[in-house]
């Protein structure tokens, strides 16, 4: 399923293709901007969305075989709630 399935599907449910993006950009830009403030977003039941810094490593160069310094880094982290789990077990 694509962005655009789940417009679709939330449309049903709305009655509205335009209502049903505005939510879904809505929900998208919020998690978004809760998670650059280094927020945690949490939706009982479905999941837990936040951010975890990547340390710095070394890795090497596959082309040149080179060893190269990696920078750390925030990354995205989702953690699926019990609900979740269980309705795709």
């Amino acid at each position: 399923m694509n962005k655009e399935d789940l417009i679709n599907k939330v449309a049903e449910i709305l009655g509205s293709k335009k209502a049903a993006k505005s939510a879904i950009d809505c929900i998208n830009s919020t998690i978004t901007s809760a998670l650059k403030k280094q927020e945690k977003v949490t939706l009982v039941g479905f999941g837990t969305f936040s951010v975890v810094q990547r340390a710095a490593r070394r890795a090497k160069n596959p082309r040149t075989g080179e060893i190269i310094k990696i920078k750390p880094k925030n990354a995205p982290k989702f953690i699926p709630g019990k609900a979740l789990k269980e309705a795709v077990r």
